[in-house]
């Protein structure tokens, strides 16, 4: 009798009992670790798992700490909570502001803009919301803006560091799907600046249509001008504009690669922490407390969704899953279909953290057997979890806004403020798989 076959139940049961305890709130590499231990001693004790696997356990392990590629993501974090600590979000928001104020829809225009500025140099979702929502969403509402507008176009804005880089979603995809992350980068760009521009023409249109939704500042608070604004926007502007030539330039041109381009940015954040005199020993402490802090949680992901695959694939449920998405009606249609409802709907619910490294594997194997470009396939998967970050009721971003929101705006209103954009990012997404050239143009010139 095939007991391996016979159990072949236990892989997909070892999956949901992972997201059923992921649901619940439990530390996901505990979660994971946990379901590993149980369902590897149910299944030596029915026969259905050789417990000889676990002997490739700590080289597992030992493979992750030498993972040169993973270096980049304390680098990108470390960057990130600098840049946050140094006031350049306030800064560049509000000189845009004044910049922008002037038109029609100009604060929230400023608010895209900012929000795909604070991407190519942060990649944090939520210190990007959290800032412009503190900064931008009194004065919107003070001048006359549309809550729905107003709420929506920050959460939107904010989640643009999940697909242009640098971005840590990005290089943990590039790991989970063992490509470039320099590839994935160059990839990602014109879409991650298609998806800003889609979400500036709509704040264009809404404000031209319905001028009364996004009304320009009153003249009398537009006190900076000619030469004394110029100084400003120049002065606000080149800073980050050179950190983001600092490390995407080194990418895009080979002189680096991602680790060290990172490490270049966090050298940068520190300059630029100290030119805005915010470089003390204070900041430096939670800079490092922040970096530390996530690291470490995305290594103990690491190791326990290595346990978890590893008494996966002894269960046999790769190959089950395997099976499953290989012959799905549609075959390359209908993978990719399935492929992406999943990762929207567990966007919802769970971290871009656990679905990496949980589902994605599950992906690439079979997207391997169908021929597909995988620097494409990251790249709609960077833009689907972008996706899932603004969709209610779960997303993150949504969480983080409402979480800085004034009384007067409901959690009604943020959740109607997003479903315009949400339409967006999956028009653009269509556009990604429909026209697979938009992802590949870049890259074939590297």
């Amino acid at each position: 009798m095939n007991l391996s076959y016979d159990y072949q139940w236990l892989g997909p049961a070892m999956f949901a009992g992972a997201l059923f305890l992921l649901s619940f709130g439990y530390p996901v590499a505990f979660s994971l670790g946990g379901v590993a231990i149980l369902f590897g001693l149910l299944g030596m004790a029915l026969g259905a798992f050789d417990p000889v696997l676990l002997n490739a356990m700590p080289l597992r392990i030992f493979g992750i700490m030498e993972n040169y590629t993973l270096l980049a993501i304390p680098y990108f974090i470390f960057m990130g909570a600098m840049l946050e600590k140094s006031g350049i979000a306030e800064n560049l928001l509000e000189t845009m502001g004044i910049l922008f104020g002037r038109l029609r829809g100009g604060l929230a225009l400023a608010v895209v803009l900012v929000g795909a500025l604070l991407a190519a140099t942060t990649g944090v979702v939520a210190a990007t919301v959290v800032a412009m929502g503190l900064i931008s969403l009194p004065i919107m509402l003070r001048y006359g803006y549309n809550k729905q507008l107003a709420t929506g176009v920050i959460a939107a804005s904010g989640t643009l560091g999940q697909i242009i880089p640098p971005s840590v979603v990005l290089v943990v995809l590039g790991d989970q799907l063992g490509i470039s992350v320099g590839d994935l980068f160059i990839g990602s760009l014109i879409p991650g600046l298609m998806m800003a521009g889609a979400f500036a023409l709509h704040v264009v249109i809404i404000a031209f249509l319905r001028p009364d939704l996004a009304p320009a500042l009153p003249a009398e608070v537009r006190t900076m001008t000619g030469t004394k604004l110029l100084i400003r926007v120049v002065t606000v502007m080149i800073p980050p504009t050179l950190l983001i030539l600092l490390v995407l330039g080194s990418i895009f041109f080979g002189i680096a690669t991602p680790t060290e381009a990172g490490a270049v940015g966090a050298l940068g954040a520190l300059a630029l922490a100290g030119a805005n005199r915010q470089l003390n020993w204070t900041a430096l402490q939670r800079v490092c407390d922040i970096t530390l802090r996530t690291t470490t949680m995305v290594m103990f992901i690491l190791v326990g969704s290595t346990a978890f695959s590893l008494i996966f694939r002894g269960l046999h449920g790769d190959s089950f899953m395997f099976d499953l998405l290989t012959n799905l009606p549609g075959e390359t249609t209908g993978f990719l279909l399935v492929c992406m409802l999943t990762v929207f709907i567990l966007g919802f619910f769970i971290d871009f953290f656990e679905i990496a490294f949980i589902v994605i594997p599950l992906f690439v194997p079979v997207a391997q057997t169908l021929g597909l470009d995988l620097v494409w396939f990251g790249v709609i998967l960077g833009a689907n979890l972008q996706t899932s970050f603004l969709t209610p009721p779960f997303g993150f971003a949504l969480f983080y806004l409402r979480g800085i929101a004034p009384p007067e705006v409901t959690t009604g209103d943020i959740y109607r403020g997003v479903i315009p954009f949400i339409l967006i990012q999956v028009f653009v997404l269509i556009l990604l798989i429909v026209f697979p050239g938009i992802v590949s143009f870049l890259p074939s010139f590297s």
